[in-house]
C-alpha cells in the first residue's frame, strides 16, 4: 500500500491536475476494494459539489446535494466519521437520490471524510451492489483520503470558499 500512496502522489505533480489524480485514485481504490461508481465531492456550506466521477452520465461533474443537514452530514461532514451503507437499507437512509442510486444496480456505499485542519472539506465515495462492503474496507480506503486534500483545496479555492 505504501508503493500505491507513492505513486498517487507522484501523479500529482504531473500535468493535467486535478484530473490526473482523480483517475489515479479511482483506478487504485478499484483494485483494492471494487466499484462500480466512484465519486468526490468537496464541501460546500450545506452542500457538497461533484468534481469527479466515474459515472458522469448518472451523475455529473458539478452536479450538487444539499447533504450537510441529514443524519448522514451529521455523521460524514461533522462527525468526520466514514459510512458503511452495506445495502439498500443503507443507501436509502443516506441519500435522498437512492431510487436512481438503486436503478444503477447499486446497492452499498462507502464515504470516506477528507479532512484538513480541523474540518471535513469533501468526501471519497465508492458504491457497488448490495452487501459488496465491510467494514475491514474502511481500513483499506482511510490512509487515501489525505491524497485528495490539495486537489480538494484547490477546488474550494476555485468556488470562492477558504
Amino acid at each position: 500500500m505504501n508503493e500505491d500512496i507513492l505513486a498517487i502522489l507522484a501523479t500529482q505533480a504531473l500535468p493535467g491536475q486535478p484530473e490526473a489524480t482523480y483517475v489515479a485514485l479511482e483506478r487504485l481504490t478499484h483494485r483494492l476494494v471494487g466499484h462500480k461508481l466512484f465519486t468526490l465531492l468537496y464541501v460546500d456550506g450545506d452542500e457538497v459539489a461533484r468534481v469527479y466521477s466515474s459515472r458522469p452520465d448518472e451523475y455529473p461533474v458539478a452536479g450538487r446535494k444539499p447533504m450537510a443537514k441529514t443524519p448522514w452530514g451529521d455523521l460524514v461532514m461533522t462527525g468526520q466519521k466514514p459510512y458503511l451503507g452495506a445495502d439498500k437499507a443503507g443507501i436509502r437512509w443516506a441519500f435522498f437520490d437512492h431510487a436512481l442510486i438503486e436503478s444503477m444496480g447499486l446497492g452499498s456505499v462507502i464515504n470516506i471524510p477528507v479532512l484538513y485542519d480541523g474540518a471535513c472539506i469533501g468526501t471519497m465515495n465508492i458504491l457497488d451492489a448490495e452487501h459488496h462492503y465491510k467494514a475491514s474496507d474502511i481500513d483499506l480506503l482511510l490512509p487515501l483520503a489525505p491524497l485528495l486534500i490539495p486537489a480538494f483545496l484547490t477546488a474550494r479555492h476555485s468556488a470562492g470558499l477558504a
